[in-house]
């Protein structure tokens, strides 16, 4: 988002918090850690900052766009009763059943010895959902009734999501093929972005532990231009007049992660932000001004401006910290990281920071490496291309993103 906004043609002036080794090229980089709303509020006021973006859920879930509206500062993102929709996944559930948006079918249940008895005679696979903000790991799709009662315990029990598994929501398994679509929304007006696809399981194949993403494509050709109408038209914007007659309308991003069945859309979740590694994607092929389209929505225009696409493709490749989505080390020098911007491939940096004069490892998810261009061939190749010459101690990737979309062609 940082890299988007410094493309502007009204070259605006940049402070990120935290920041990290990559977006530190981009702009000023302030040690405040993004969920310290007091901090972050001192901080626009004194250097009278025009416009606060927010990028990700947890400050969205405590209110930093309430806040901030009361002392009069100009924000991007929805409020915290509109932000509910991603911090509870039981909340979610209920906005879907009421405007009718198709789901799994689901319970939710705040008591362990009813969730365990619930599973008993539920039919497997099944789902099982912290209700909280997780960081994208707070999902255990279960095939044994024993899976499915440990990752009950867990969360309820052994409290691994900590106060976000207290809830836990037992969710009907769907078949299918994932697609995320997101939009820009000011409350009344949708705009929906390119289809992507993200590559939630750690190995190649689909296989392995759920994580928060290890690479993703757009647009993806699962979401074709009649699919994407009708997400408009049965999902986002339900949703969004869902939210609006319950007092809290939504501006921002509304993301909505789609199980797609027999080419019908089902929704898996809603998030109230730009879906990460799907951003990496999406917004590489964004040809308006980011930064128009912040200030339309902010100001309930959005319905006056056009929203333009490169015609290309952006395929995303993350490397990880050994042992992720478990445990990790932290603090590998990064090497091979490129000295010089390229027309076709950007590194994005995730969990980085600096040490003198080296860039190291400080999280699960390290680096997402971009690769861009007129076909998917080119735009994969591309990005495995630029990924195969950084190293780090115990790094990993996935080998094969956007197989889905290979496939389907073949």
């Amino acid at each position: 988002m940082v890299w988007k906004l410094a493309q502007s043609p009204r070259m605006p002036t940049l402070y990120c918090a935290p920041g990290n080794a990559g977006i530190e090229s981009l702009a000023t980089c302030v040690p405040i850690k993004a969920d310290d709303i007091v901090e972050l509020k001192a901080f626009v006021q004194s250097e009278k900052i025009d416009l606060t973006v927010v990028g990700p859920e947890a400050p969205l879930a405590l209110g930093i766009v309430d806040e901030f509206r009361k002392a009069k500062l100009k924000i991007f993102g929805p409020t915290k009763g509109a932000a509910r929709i991603e911090a509870s996944k039981v909340f979610s559930k209920e906005i879907m059943v009421s405007a009718k948006i198709l789901t799994a079918q689901a319970q939710s249940f705040d008591r362990l010895a009813s969730a365990l008895a619930y599973l008993d005679q539920h039919e497997l696979p099944v789902v099982i959902k912290a209700d909280g903000l997780a960081q994208g790991k707070g999902v255990v799709v279960a095939t044994t009734r024993e899976e499915a009662k440990q990752a009950v315990r867990d969360s309820m029990e052994h409290a691994v999501f900590g106060q976000a598994g207290q809830r836990v929501l037992i969710e009907q398994f769907l078949d299918g093929e994932e697609l995320t679509v997101m939009a820009f929304t000011d409350g009344r007006t949708v705009v929906p972005m390119l289809p992507a696809q993200d590559h939630k399981r750690v190995g190649d194949g689909d296989t392995g532990l759920n994580t928060g993403g290890m690479g993703a494509y757009c647009p993806a050709p699962l979401g074709t231009t009649a699919l994407r109408e009708q997400v408009t038209r049965q999902v986002l914007y339900p949703a969004v007049e869902a939210l609006s007659r319950m007092g809290c309308p939504f501006q921002g991003v509304l993301y909505a992660g789609l199980m797609v069945v027999q080419g019908t859309p089902f929704v898996l979740e809603f998030n109230a932000r730009m879906g990460d590694p799907e951003t990496q994607v999406v917004l590489p092929l964004l040809k308006t001004d980011f930064l128009e389209v912040i200030e339309a929505i902010i100001e309930h225009r959005l319905d006056q401006i056009t929203v333009d696409w490169h015609n290309e493709t952006a395929v995303c490749v993350v490397m990880a910290s050994g042992g992720y989505p478990g445990a990790y080390q932290t603090d590998r020098v990064i090497h091979g990281l490129p000295t010089e911007t390229d027309a076709t491939t950007m590194v994005f940096h995730a969990g980085t920071r600096r040490i003198g004069a080296n860039v190291v490892t400080a999280g699960g998810r390290v680096l997402g490496i971009t690769g861009r261009g007129k076909t998917l061939a080119f735009a994969q190749t591309e990005a495995y291309r630029v990924t195969k010459s950084i190293a780090f101690e115990g790094a990993h990737y996935r080998t094969d993103i956007a197989h889905r979309a290979f496939s389907r062609h073949a």
